[in-house]
């Protein structure tokens, strides 16, 4: 039996000691004085705070200051039972048992779909329209970034470290790593369809997720931060956002025209509308699966190409986006008039918190040949991005959208989206919802071509 002990690795993954808390209640309460020191200080006037939100825009800081939290094991998305002399508690497989928070859980399944049915509630249709057919060739780009990127970088490590893009039989790298082409071009049910496709050693996957966690919040980070700096940008590609800046002058002058001093009526009315379109989509987002299942044997297949569509949080997702956006042609889009948006960014920044929790900058060193594959993989995906974004004047909205709805999914590309206005939400959703039915093919031709490589 390989060694238990405190932090020991077994099977290639690290295990970890609980964090200082691991209450779920405290763990919301340190989030949430978080998200309010950084909104207050960032709505101060000072010379010194005015500057540092210059550089650190307020929506990265409630990024990375959790991030930096799980770094010193303050707090943590999950960890391992110890006992009191400090050993592992292990289970049946002589394994650490593992303890998770439920707050990512929470943000992820009850305020994301609150979310996106209260910033899709305002949502004018013909203005989406108007945004024109860049967001899609964007996030073609990303698509075609990620396909191409993982060859890439295949072939490029195999010249200074052949044994991390190795291995034989179900060992070989290529075979991890297209798990990760699913995950960066769908999302978790892409990346399983690959782990069933190519049968990937299980003893081995730890590090291709923890690649995954890294490398995507990374970018995910420079990403948010990027959105200080999109003026610049769009200088540099010549962007024309004239149509961008239209959208979010009429959604702001029709929220301006229908703006009211809310009253407890309106938001026990709108928040009843909206947890009840949570429990919809929860509820249409299992049963439709589970009938698609018994109807059609065929969509249980998880190494299939429809097992998308047996994807519980695919349909729900999908399901609090449209209900949002049926709601945006009743008189509910009124609710918008009493912050029907401003409460969606809230539950947003509550959910960018928590996914911030789950990065461990000290992971960082734990595979450097792994994690140099990723970060080659991902230079691909962002130089074909900025290429087309280039060629065809698209505006840093584009780029950031694109790409969070391939690398991100429907998690992480709204957060992406509303950050440039709450009416510009749905854009996010909608590509990442499309990515997850494009990802399982894009990710077995990137496989085919990582293979090809390695020979």
């Amino acid at each position: 039996m390989p060694f238990i002990g405190n932090q020991a690795p077994i099977m290639d993954q690290v295990f970890k000691s609980p964090p200082l808390f691991t209450d779920d209640f405290i763990v919301l309460g340190i989030i949430m004085l978080l998200l309010a020191f950084i909104f207050h200080t960032s709505s101060l006037k000072s010379p010194f705070w005015t500057k540092f939100y210059t550089w650190l825009p307020p929506l990265l800081l409630c990024y990375l200051l959790p991030s930096l939290l799980t770094s010193f094991n303050i707090i943590s998305p999950e960890w391992h039972l110890t006992d009191h002399s400090g050993d592992f508690v292990l289970d049946d497989h002589d394994l650490p048992i593992t303890q998770k928070l439920g707050l990512y859980k929470v943000a992820s399944q009850v305020l994301l779909p609150a979310a996106l049915i209260l910033l899709t509630i305002s949502i004018d249709l013909k203005s989406l329209f108007g945004l024109g057919n860049k967001a899609i060739i964007m996030f073609l780009a990303g698509t075609l970034g990620v396909i191409l990127g993982g060859p890439i970088a295949v072939l490029i490590m195999s010249f200074f470290s052949p044994e991390t893009v190795g291995g034989e039989g179900y060992d070989a790298m290529w075979r991890g790593l297209s798990t990760l082409a699913g995950s960066w071009i769908g999302g978790g049910a892409n990346q399983t369809a690959m782990l069933e496709i190519y049968k990937f050693n299980p003893h081995k996957y730890g590090g291709v997720v923890l690649v995954d966690i890294i490398i995507s919040n990374i970018w995910m980070a420079i990403l948010l931060y990027g959105i200080n700096k999109q003026q610049a940008i769009d200088r540099f590609l010549q962007a024309d956002t004239s149509a961008i800046e239209k959208t979010k002058a009429k959604i702001s002058k029709y929220t301006l025209s229908i703006t009211r001093i809310p009253s407890l009526n309106d938001y026990v009315i709108m928040l009843g509308i909206v947890f009840a379109g949570v429990a919809l989509s929860h509820g249409f987002g299992k049963g439709i699966p589970w009938m698609l299942t018994q109807l059609w044997p065929s969509f249980s297949d998880e190494s299939g190409f429809l097992s998308t569509f047996s994807d519980s949080f695919f349909w729900m997702i999908t399901i609090a986006t449209f209900l949002g956006i049926g709601l945006s042609f009743t008189s509910f889009k009124n609710f918008e008039g009493v912050g029907a948006s401003k409460i969606g960014s809230l539950f947003i920044y509550i959910l960018v918190a928590t996914i911030g929790m789950k990065m461990d900058i000290s992971s960082i060193l734990k595979y450097p040949g792994l994690l140099a594959v990723g970060a080659i993989w991902m230079m691909v995906h962002v130089a074909v991005l900025f290429i087309v974004a280039y060629l065809i004047k698209a505006p840093y909205f584009f780029i950031a959208v694109g790409s969070m709805a391939n690398i991100g999914g429907a998690a992480s590309a709204p957060v992406v989206a509303s950050s440039f206005h709450a009416s510009l939400t749905s854009v996010g959703v909608l590509l990442a919802i499309f990515g997850y039915i494009i990802g399982t093919y894009g990710a077995i031709v990137c496989a085919i071509l990582m293979q090809w490589v390695v020979g």
